[in-house]
């Protein structure tokens, strides 16, 4: 069956204009241009649009959608497969804040108590699906699964002040590093004490910490897209120079 780009729109639930956007993007061409100029979709494309929104509810941007969908290792049947993981994780997140929620409500009502700890059971568990779901492939094939595993449970494990201070000392080694930046060298004082603190930071996440972890971590952060861009967010190179600091700070600089 094929679609004018009216009738495609309304069949997906998204609007002409997105799907204009798609064709100008080529992310999502029509099958082809009809004698009055308009787009004709057909059966392939239809397939294309179902893949590019699962991707979409998932979060990915519509440039990696685009890297992902013209690969050509891409399969649409192994892709479904992963969405349809993703989705039930999905799911179990959402299954685990409803039941806090309702915990809480029973709280308030006076029917059940709550520890601190148990109010935050859904935030932190989401936060260790959310990690599993982004970094868990290369985390797992880097490091033992025993230590992943010990690392969640240590977030799961976390009393609120406890994440306060991750959360302070996460914006500590963002700012040192940023101020140490400016000179340029990984070896000063400024620069390894932003190392220090990413160990402080490490260690709530971290049930035991070696250098050599510390380090091939530290390069993981250059090697892969994602914390690169999360490091050279507000100034390209960051991500290397945190590297450096590191390697200097746990005497394996290459």
């Amino acid at each position: 069956m094929e679609y004018t780009v009216q009738h495609l729109g309304k069949l997906a639930g998204v609007s002409t204009r997105t799907l204009r956007y798609y064709d100008e993007i080529e992310l999502l061409k029509p099958a082809r241009i009809n004698s009055s100029g308009y787009r004709i979709y057909g059966q392939a494309e239809v397939d294309r649009l179902q893949q590019i929104l699962f991707y979409r509810e998932l979060g990915v941007s519509l440039d990696s959608i685009k890297e992902i969908l013209t690969a050509p290792s891409f399969n649409g049947a192994n892709a479904l497969r992963e969405h349809h993981e993703q989705l039930l994780d999905k799911r179990k997140q959402l299954d685990l804040l409803i039941a806090n929620v309702e915990k809480t409500i029973a709280c308030t009502e006076g029917r059940i108590t709550m520890t601190d700890t148990e109010k935050f059971e859904g935030f932190k568990q989401k936060m260790i699906d959310d990690n599993e779901a982004k970094y868990g492939k290369e985390i797992r094939e880097k490091y033992d699964d025993d230590i992943v595993d010990k690392s969640n449970q240590k977030i799961k494990n976390m009393t609120q002040e406890q994440q306060d201070e991750v959360t302070r000392l996460a914006n500590e080694v963002l700012a040192a590093l940023a101020e140490a930046f400016k000179n340029g060298d990984p070896a000063s004082e400024l620069a390894q004490a932003a190392a220090d603190l990413h160990k402080q930071w490490l260690s709530y996440y971290w049930s035991e910490y070696s250098k050599e972890a510390h380090a091939g971590l530290a390069q993981m952060y250059v090697d892969d897209e994602r914390f690169k861009a999360y490091y050279d967010e507000k100034q390209p190179g960051t991500a290397e120079f945190l590297r450096d600091a590191i390697q200097i700070y746990t005497g394996l600089k290459k």
